[in-house]
């Protein structure tokens, strides 16, 4: 499970131009999440969830270019 939040991080990541311990402080209150998730480690399933809702919650503050076609 670990890998396949690991790749969602990074997409996230490469997304939004965000740096690792950033990510890690804001996501979960822990800069060397991603350096530690990188090194093969695993997260707590709490800890998922709030990376999760997290990437969701930021990416719902995105400028979407989609939301803008549609309302013209």
């Amino acid at each position: 499970m670990s890998k396949k939040l690991l790749e969602e991080i990074e997409a996230f990541l490469s997304e939004t131009g965000t740096g690792a311990f950033r990510f890690g402080i804001k996501a979960a209150k822990n800069g060397r999440l991603i350096e530690r998730l990188r090194a093969g480690g695993r997260v707590w399933p709490e800890t998922e969830i709030e990376v999760r809702a997290y990437m969701r919650l930021e990416r719902d503050r995105l400028p979407n270019p989609k939301k803008k076609d549609r309302a013209a």
